[in-house]
């Protein structure tokens, strides 16, 4: 997966005042976009652990699918 120009695989931004994370409705810090990859522009608004699951799991799909890659 390619790599954003700080090596990361998310971007990262600032939540909209108000904003609830989409996964369990807490308030919202971060905003996430997964940066190229099966994952690419998905994301969506996020509290402070379930952005670090989302980030891990974009981190994950890029580990397994550069394996996959390596494999063939």
């Amino acid at each position: 997966m390619p790599n954003d120009e700080f090596r990361r695989p998310v971007s990262v931004d600032t939540a909209p005042r108000g904003s609830r994370c989409e996964w369990c409705g807490k308030p919202a810090e971060v905003q996430l976009t997964a940066i190229g990859g099966t994952s690419h522009n998905e994301g969506g608004l996020f509290c402070r652990s379930c952005g670090e699951d989302f980030s891990r799991a974009v981190a994950n799909s890029a580990a397994v699918a550069a394996t996959r890659d390596a494999s063939v």
